[in-house]
């Protein structure tokens, strides 16, 4: 059973997970460093857990106490009950949601792991905002891709924004960074996958025309909502694929794109 302690002083030292989770420079050096991520609101707290992340101590405002029992009779961590108003002093933002978890991270998994398992994959290249991260990650969970690959630059799918976009579907869909970008590419290829660049440049195949032979074991890859793929990734792939489009529109932004061509590719491989 967790131990529930009030609050008063914003400077506590036991409240330093929760301290400026609005400096994103700061909590993208620091979460990683020291192997923590931030949950917020109560359905994602849930899903964290579900998924076997460890509470390290939970934030409540004094009235989400009774919504969050259940979970403070079953975590060995602190829960530190505090009003409103400490509670924004401590984040740096109105916590509307009532309240936050101080999650550990787990280790990841090796990139050979995820690719020996999986059947549909997505890469994604230079994704920096955590909001696309995030929605990229819920249409992932929802549409079956197995697994995510992340080249180095990509943002941190913990990160708080990441994982209150996906509402949690971070924890369920694994991932993976391929540290030596696109050379690890070959990995994907050499575990049988086929590449598919999603770009809408003309002489790419529309999606609803990819091969069955390419659709047995595929990685759909996906670039940066202003520049999309660059061109090494591009030469890196097996096939270029787009998405029909009309009235002069030549893109859609990333969760879109994501969104359409992860449900185009298990239609495909349904037929």
């Amino acid at each position: 059973m967790a131990e529930l302690i009030t609050i008063e002083d914003p400077q506590d030292p036991r409240l330093r997970d929760f301290v400026a989770l609005t400096d994103v420079e700061l909590r993208r050096r620091r979460e990683p460093e020291e192997g923590l991520f931030i949950a917020e609101g109560e359905k994602v707290i849930r899903r964290a857990r579900q998924s076997g992340y460890r509470m390290r101590s939970m934030l409540l405002s004094s009235k989400w106490i009774d919504v969050m029992r259940d979970v403070i009779d079953e975590v060995p961590a602190p829960v530190y009950a505090v009003a409103p108003e400490l509670a924004e002093q401590v984040t740096g933002y109105h916590v509307h949601r009532g309240a936050i978890a101080s999650m550990q991270r787990k280790p990841l998994p090796e990139v050979d792991e995820l690719l020996s398992t999986g059947r549909r994959i997505a890469v994604l290249e230079g994704l920096t905002d955590h909001a696309n991260i995030g929605a990229v990650y819920r249409s992932a969970a929802a549409l079956g891709v197995d697994a995510l690959l992340l080249s180095p630059d990509c943002a941190d799918p913990l990160y708080r924004r990441a994982v209150k976009v996906s509402m949690g579907a971070v924890f369920t869909v694994p991932y993976a960074v391929l540290e030596s970008w696109p050379q690890d590419l070959e990995k994907v290829r050499r575990a049988g996958y086929d590449i598919l660049a999603l770009t809408p440049h003309h002489d790419a195949v529309p999606l609803s025309e990819v091969s069955e032979e390419r659709l047995r074991r595929c990685a759909v890859m996906l670039g940066s909502e202003g520049h999309g793929l660059s061109p090494e990734a591009l030469r890196a792939a097996d096939e270029w694929v787009r998405i029909p489009m009309s009235h002069g529109i030549d893109s859609l932004n990333i969760a879109a794109a994501a969104a359409i061509s992860f449900y185009a590719l298990a239609e495909q491989a349904k037929d």
